[in-house]
């Protein structure tokens, strides 16, 4: 089973201390945080994409593609991308860059996103998000899979003998998870590609959460993808823990109290008792999210929500310790132990993917270059090419 920690990017002001950090400062505590989390030994780093204040993650591939050069093992990845106000073609090229560069140590959430106004900023209209979604994500499939795509829809301009380049990684797409809180659409969406589910459920209860992966997983096994307990599944969480529980609610409740997300609402005793929030020693984060399987079934991706409300980077970077040392192995035993056979342990790796593709025929050609072998058509043009792209298109 995969653990990691996600951030969302958040620039918050330390209550404690009255201290705002900077965008600047944010962003190089975010490539601190993921650096240390590779040599801390976590599986997952995964960043959101957010594109107003307080929040700094604008570009997440950007932040990814340099921590691919700068760690050795974390898997990167996204929580998440926009698949509603986000090109597809940019998409396709982005994230197939990514995986080039992190020789497939990588792959993303697509998500609709939580911020309304985003919609507008990009040319989009909210009350349409699902149409995007779900129009956007089957372009991109085909730009990954299809070396020559034509394709007319909705939302964006006709494309016709389109090629997007880079070609993913030894011909196969990078693995994709679709990230809901509540719509159950999105879960259907996952069931029919095959892909994962990621129920990034902070601030729902457990019952919610329940009911939304046993709809993915029955739908993916209606699908014929496999069982529904083999399904793809994530959740995401929050903790903070000190070796004392005491110690760990007395230095978190400033935190709460003042965070932009949940502070000035239910005390933080109601919130973690209705949300998986858990705050105390690292015995009891173990036994909260050691019961996460007893709701949702064997899953394979967990991830943490702990750089947010303002906790200084050095806090944060203690988080992670107690995290890799003391949390993460009792959890991967508890669950390892009780994972029936033929159940994933991890979400597919870019290796095993390949190796399914090729055992299927399925992996394409990724031959972009000079005169190429789709369209016949060049960078610099000539009346060879433009007659055989002529010729092709019925001209």
């Amino acid at each position: 089973m995969q653990f990691g920690i996600f951030s969302v990017g958040d620039v918050t002001t330390d209550p404690t201390t009255g201290y705002t950090p900077s965008d600047t400062e944010r962003t190089k505590a975010m490539i601190a945080i993921a650096e240390h989390a590779d040599q801390a030994g976590l599986d997952v780093f995964a960043a959101g994409e957010h594109h107003n204040p307080p929040f700094v993650t604008s570009s997440p591939t950007t932040m990814l593609g340099y921590l691919a050069g700068t760690t050795k093992n974390i898997v990167l990845s996204t929580a998440t991308t926009l698949i509603t106000t986000n090109d597809p073609v940019k998409i396709a090229e982005d994230y197939a860059m990514l995986q080039v560069i992190s020789d497939g140590r990588m792959d993303l959430m697509m998500g609709r996103g939580n911020t309304g106004p985003v919609y507008p900023w990009f040319g989009k209209d909210i009350r349409k998000g699902l149409e995007l979604a779900t129009e956007n994500y089957a372009l991109l499939r085909r730009l990954w899979e299809e070396e020559v795509v034509d394709w007319a829809g909705n939302f964006r301009t006709p494309l016709q003998g389109f090629t997007a380049t880079p070609r993913p990684l030894d011909g196969v797409a990078p693995f994709v998870w679709h990230g809901s809180i509540r719509s159950p659409q999105i879960a259907e969406q996952a069931a029919y590609y095959g892909d994962g589910f990621f129920h990034n459920n902070i601030f729902w209860p457990i019952e919610h959460t329940e009911q939304m992966v046993k709809l993915y997983r029955s739908r993916y096994e209606n699908y014929g993808h496999g069982r529904a307990d083999q399904a793809i599944v994530g959740l995401g969480g929050q903790f903070f823990a000190r070796k004392n529980s005491q110690a760990a609610k007395d230095e978190f409740r400033p935190y709460f109290d003042n965070a932009p997300v949940y502070g000035h609402g239910p005390s933080m005793e109601d919130f973690t008792a209705q949300t998986p929030l858990t705050v105390g020693s690292p015995q009891e984060v173990i036994d909260r999210y050691a019961a996460m399987r007893d709701h949702v079934g064997d899953y394979q991706r967990q991830l943490f929500l702990i750089d947010h409300a303002g906790l200084p980077l050095k806090t944060v970077l203690e988080q992670i310790d107690i995290l890799a040392e003391e949390i993460v192995p009792a959890l991967r035993k508890e669950n390892e132990s009780k994972r029936p056979e033929g159940v994933p342990s991890n979400p597919p790796s870019h290796a095993e993917r390949v190796a399914a593709a090729r055992a299927k025929g399925a992996v394409a050609s990724t031959h972009v270059a000079g005169e190429d072998e789709w369209t016949g058509l060049t960078a610099e043009g000539g009346t060879k090419p433009l007659a055989k792209a002529g010729a092709a298109f019925g001209l």
